[in-house]
């Protein structure tokens, strides 16, 4: 997309919505700035995250701003200022930290993931096996024979279908 003043590529793009009228601005960072829709540096990563960090944690930013993740080392002021985690455990030490943020961000707190449709889940697939195989050794110890034998059955049906899919 290309600036609507000067031709260059935009990289600051506006939208506006009053009255449910929407106005969108595309404008290339020199024109922004000279419009005034920003001032220099304003729009960094860093910027953004800082300001966005700071409005859902300023009471705890005390008591957050003494953690440091045992296992890399990484502060959360470092995270803070970064944006960045240094690794999968960040999440359970900065959790007071982190929620209202991921839960501003991504209305949610935790990640559920998407699985394309027209593939099976292999780890899900793995699990319902084995809780069918679990129904299965419960069914034969009750002596549950008719039962047993339907789970006997399911379990092959669904061991058949991976093979061929």
């Amino acid at each position: 997309m290309k600036c609507q003043l000067c031709s260059k590529p935009a990289t600051v793009h506006f939208t506006k919505i009053v009255n449910k009228q929407k106005t969108e601005v595309h404008l290339c960072q020199g024109c922004a700035e000279k419009q005034h829709f920003l001032t220099p540096g304003e729009m960094s990563l860093s910027a953004v995250l800082q300001s966005l960090i700071g409005q859902h944690v300023g009471g705890q930013a005390e008591e957050l701003s003494r953690l440091t993740c045992p296992t890399c080392g990484i502060k959360y002021m470092e995270f803070r200022a970064e944006g960045r985690l240094g690794c999968p455990a960040d999440y359970a030490v900065f959790k007071t930290g982190l929620e209202p943020i991921l839960e501003r961000v991504h209305r949610a707190t935790r990640h559920v993931g998407k699985i394309p449709r027209r593939s099976r889940a292999p780890a899900r697939d793995e699990a319902d096996l084995l809780a069918l195989r679990q129904k299965l050794r419960r069914a034969i110890e009750c002596e549950e024979f008719e039962e047993a034998a339907r789970l006997r059955d399911l379990i092959r049906h669904e061991e058949a279908s991976d093979e061929s899919g």
